[in-house]
């Protein structure tokens, strides 16, 4: 028979120590990871996030083709998810009585994820892909680090690295779907007019 272990609370203490720097707001006592290198993981993760919404947006708006509107509207909805993950992050670092780092300067040398445009519509997914695999090992290895200290930050990356698996899955789909088809359509030509190619 296994035995029972009691559930013991000092309430009078938690309550004294919440009234104890009240200003730290979520951040009590109670807090058992390290602080300063749970920020600085998380701000690598937002970076990683706001690269891969750059690079889906760029894909969405340059992606062409037969079969380019149904891929567009999934390299949007990624983005858009990808945004979400981003905001949820930089919530999470402010909880944490940290700064979100937003600057555009280093942003890729924080991210983990690259920032690649693709020839055609298949090497979009692929780096697409690519980048979807980088985020989901960065995701568990930040999340085995996390470990229990931090129920909160854990159970938000799990979240998140669900949907990045899904993305993976996505774009795995896609690019069996394409190979099906053989459409490496070359995106939309930059600043090039049909004038500009006869001269």
């Amino acid at each position: 028979m296994a035995k029972t272990k009691p559930f013991v609370s000092d309430i009078e203490n938690i309550r004294k120590r919440a009234r104890e720097d009240i200003d730290k707001g979520a951040m009590t006592a109670g807090y058992s990871a390290d602080r300063v290198t749970v920020i600085k993981l998380l701000n690598h993760a937002l970076a990683t996030e706001l690269v891969c919404v750059l690079r889906y947006k760029y894909h969405y708006y340059m992606a062409s083709g037969i079969n380019s509107q149904a891929i567009k509207a999934e390299f949007l909805a990624h983005a858009n998810e990808e945004q979400g993950h981003a905001d949820l992050l930089a919530e999470r670092i402010t909880q944490l009585d940290g700064k979100p780092n937003l600057s555009p300067e280093g942003l890729l040398s924080r991210s983990h994820a690259d920032y690649v445009e693709g020839e055609d519509i298949v090497d979009m997914i692929k780096e697409d892909l690519v980048a979807e695999r980088i985020a989901i090992d960065s995701y568990r290895e930040v999340i085995n680090y996390v470990g229990i200290d931090d129920p909160t930050t854990r159970r938000m990356l799990e979240g998140i690295l669900a949907m990045e698996e899904e993305h993976a899955e996505d774009m795995n789909t896609l690019l069996e779907q394409l190979g099906k088809k053989s459409e490496p359509a070359k995106p939309r030509s930059a600043g090039k007019s049909a004038a500009g190619k006869r001269g």
